[in-house]
């Protein structure tokens, strides 16, 4: 699996941080992040956010937090990831 590393906090000062890639084969973004605290989890788990989707978090996913001063990666990674995706089509 070969990844494009867009960018990581910009505040980090190492040990764990978040970072974010995108999948060069599936345009995916790939986030890395602290983990939400329960009360988070807890809130998102148990609202209906879509009438009629099952409510819960599955077993197989998380919820992620990613710091507000990374939204220009975000920005950037998503882009990149939609050039990608534009040319597996």
């Amino acid at each position: 699996m070969d990844l494009t590393f867009i960018g990581i906090d910009p505040e980090t000062t190492g040990g764990g941080s978040p970072t974010v890639w995108v999948h060069d084969d599936t345009a995916d973004l790939v986030l890395q992040g602290e983990e939400a605290e329960e009360l988070l989890k807890a809130q998102i788990g148990e609202t209906d956010w879509v009438p009629g989707h099952d409510r819960g978090i599955p077993a197989h996913e998380t919820v992620i937090r990613i710091p507000a001063r990374m939204v220009p990666i975000l920005r950037e990674a998503c882009d990149v990831a939609e050039r990608r995706a534009a040319g597996l089509r």
